[in-house]
This record gives C-alpha cells, sequence and structure tokens, in this order.
C-alpha cells in the first residue's frame, strides 16, 4: 500500500532555509501524488522559500509559510527557545490544518519537549534526526572535548526519553550506524529507520564558467564548495596550502567556491594574500559569491578532488553525495559520519581534518598516487542508493506508523 493511504491529512514543517531543507521539500512535494496519492500534504515552511516550493506545487501539495518573527523564535539560537517553539508552532498549524500526522524535517530540535511527553494533540509525529552523535567512538577516532561529552551525555538522555514518547512513531536517520547503536542501547530503539541522504538531480551543466581559468590543464584542480564557514575547514585548509612543497605546489590549483562568512572574510583574503606571496607556484582562486547548480556540476566534473575538510562535523554532507554522482574523489575529515561513509564507501580520502599538516600530506599523496581510496564503481553505487524517489517514500511510510 503505498504510504498515506489511510490517514487523509499530513503535514511537514520546516523553519530553516539553509542548506538541504529547500532541496528535501521539492523532493517531497514532486513525489507526493505518486506516493502518498490519497493524502492532502500540508508544507509549513520557511518564507525564504516560499518562491521555489509555490512554484512547485500541486494538487496534491498546499503551502503555508511562516510569519517572520515565528520563523525567528524557530531559529533562536538558544536550542531551549528554539526546540519549544517549533512544537508550539506545529501545536498551532496542525489543528489549523486539521492534520492527522506531522513531521518534522529536522527532529533534533524537538528532543527536548518530546523528552518531556509533550506532543502535537495525540497526532501521530515522525521526524528526521540529523546530528547523533553519542556513538561516534565505536564508528571512527574520536576524542571527545569535554563540551562534546557532555553534549553526548544529553543527547543520550534525550533520545532514551524521547523515543518513549507514544506519538512518536518512527525517527529517521541519515546515519545508519547510529540505527544500530540505537536498537542495542535505547529502549525505543525499533523505531529508528535509515533514510539515505537524497542525491539532488543533476541539470542542465553550465557551459559559461571559466572552469579553465580556475583549473588548468596542467594542474589537478582541488574544489571547495558551498557556503564557505570556519566549519567547513577553509582556515586550516588555507593554512595547509601553505605548507605544500614547492613541487606539489606547481601542480595544483585550488578553488574556493562560494559565499564567504561574513564574520571570516577578512581573514581568508588576509591568508589568501600571503599565500600568493609566500607559496606563489600555488594556483588559488577565491570566488566569494553563489554558484548556481549547473556551475557547481561543471566545477565538480572538471575537478581532480572535491574537498570537505570540515572541522569535527557531526552528520551527513551533500558535498558526499555531489562528488559521487560526477564520479570524483573527496578528501575530508576522518571523524564521524563524514569519515566513516567516505571509508565505507570508497569515496576517497580521510585525514584529520582539524591539523593542517595532515591535510597537507592528504593534498601531497592525491597529487602524488592519485585518487587515494577511491573506487568509481563504489561511488557510483552510493549515490544510485540515495534517490530522491527513495527519500520521499520513507519519510511518508514515517508518517503511517
Amino acid at each position: 500500500m503505498p504510504a498515506g493511504d489511510d490517514i487523509a491529512t499530513l503535514l511537514i514543517f520546516e523553519p530553516d532555509a539553509q542548506g538541504h531543507q529547500r532541496e528535501w521539500l521539492e523532493h517531497l512535494i514532486d513525489h507526493a501524488a505518486a506516493i502518498a496519492p490519497a493524502a492532502t500534504l500540508w508544507i509549513v515552511a520557511a518564507p525564504e522559500l516560499r518562491p521555489a516550493l509555490a512554484a512547485r506545487l500541486n494538487d496534491h501539495v498546499r503551502l503555508l509559510v511562516l510569519k517572520p518573527a515565528e520563523a525567528a523564535l524557530c531559529r533562536h539560537s538558544s536550542l531551549l527557545i528554539s526546540g519549544f517553539a517549533r512544537w508550539w508552532l506545529m501545536r498551532r498549524y496542525a489543528v489549523r490544518v486539521g492534520a492527522d500526522a506531522c513531521h518534522f524535517l529536522a527532529l533534533d530540535h524537538l528532543s527536548l519537549p518530546l523528552a518531556m511527553g509533550l506532543g502535537v494533540g495525540g497526532r501521530r509525529l515522525s521526524g528526521i534526526l540529523f546530528r547523533p552523535s553519542v556513538h561516534y567512538g565505536t564508528i571512527g577516532p574520536y576524542r571527545p572535548s569535554l563540551g562534546e561529552r557532555l553534549r553526548d551525555l544529553r543527547k543520550t538522555v534525550l533520545y532514551r526519553l524521547m523515543l518513549r514518547h507514544r506519538d512518536l512513531s518512527t525517527v529517521l536517520t541519515l546515519d545508519p550506524y547510529f540505527t544500530r547503536h540505537a536498537e542495542i542501547h535505547y529502549g525505543g530503539g525499533a523505531k529508528l529507520r535509515d533514510l539515505p541522504d537524497p542525491v539532488h538531480p543533476a541539470g542542465p551543466v553550465a557551459n559559461d564558467v571559466d572552469v579553465a581559468g580556475y583549473f588548468p590543464a596542467d594542474r589537478q584542480g582541488f574544489l571547495l564548495f558551498g557556503y564557505l564557514t570556519e566549519r567547513k575547514g577553509i582556515l586550516v585548509l588555507l593554512d595547509a596550502l601553505k605548507r605544500l612543497e614547492p613541487q606539489t605546489a606547481s601542480k595544483v590549483a585550488v578553488l574556493l567556491a562560494g559565499r564567504l562568512d561574513p564574520t571570516i572574510r577578512d581573514e581568508v583574503v588576509a591568508r589568501c594574500n600571503d599565500l600568493s606571496r609566500t607559496n606563489p607556484c600555488l594556483v588559488l582562486t577565491l570566488a566569494d559569491r553563489w554558484f548556481d547548480g549547473g556551475e557547481l556540476d561543471a566545477l565538480v566534473l572538471q575537478s581532480a578532488v572535491v574537498l570537505a575538510p570540515y572541522q569535527r562535523f557531526v552528520g551527513s554532507s551533500g558535498v558526499l553525495l555531489w562528488a559521487a554522482r560526477a564520479g570524483r574523489p573527496v578528501l575530508a575529515q576522518d571523524f564521524g559520519l563524514i569519515g566513516r561513509l567516505v571509508a565505507d564507501n570508497h569515496l576517497g580520502l580521510t585525514v584529520d581534518a582539524c591539523n593542517p599538516a595532515s591535510l597537507a600530506a592528504g593534498i601531497e599523496r592525491m597529487v602524488a598516487d592519485g585518487p587515494t581510496g577511491f573506487s568509481a564503481a563504489a561511488a557510483q553505487d552510493f549515490a544510485a542508493q540515495r534517490t530522491p524517489q527513495g527519500f520521499a517514500t520513507a519519510v511518508y511510510a514515517s508518517l503511517q506508523g
């Protein structure tokens, strides 16, 4: 039976607009008619997403946009405030549309309200747990700081209590290793289901990108793309590039493609200028602007290595999916889910990305030895198993209990 056949009205709540949210909601809209033909889907979304989502609506899907003040509460820097705001607003909108079942695309924020037993008027609940980390000691190198230990202890307590919630039918997670951990350690662990992060379908590749200017033919192109923040490793990467031997630097072209976080812009520009003086053999380009999907497809396809030097990042990353779809190896952190996915699926090389010397050694190894740790066939399988339709099917099925 297709998901959604025994419930009439579904509500999906997502107040954020950065990262994967837009793509995920687009997948859910596009596949609603085929997967849940007997249900009406209501989406409550961030105001910034209105134009993109409204253009895709069909007879099965309706859109409500949060008020700016509501969205601000849901995005508050205090997890306590944001969590209770999301719970309270979900209740209000569920009553408004007469929802039978409710889904949170980011269940992490709701762990405290759900652990306290708060529900949505007895309605069935499900959601996606995006950043579990309590099991990282079992899947790779993990020497937690005091802050990380306290974070994981808090998560353990909240997960145990949250999973006991009688209305919480299914918890989806992008981390298959956590699913196994929860089944063993938590009384409600059987509610966990794996949810492969979906590969966004490739669109037309832009043909007006100056790829040759970024990646000269006589050099190996290393690409870091996305919203460039300190967490994504841009500062450590620049320190690593400073350590490259001239013979390696002369074979490399590095492109930093994406908008810079304003809080680190001056520091990044200063380090780039310093690199041009201290390591002139290196070709380094900082393109501080937004790149659309077609441009990124062109850049990834023409790169030799995609960089993902995250700084102890918890969770998955769409960068792995872009690289795998294009058949390009990654150089990534060895920490957490990203490190384990890269190693288990032969997606490239992992290093201690917090250490500039280790990251520099990884770059030199990729230049000298080629796509280290990479299997094109394994990367293709990795991408093929992560379809938008499969993602949408799992989300709708989670609302069935």
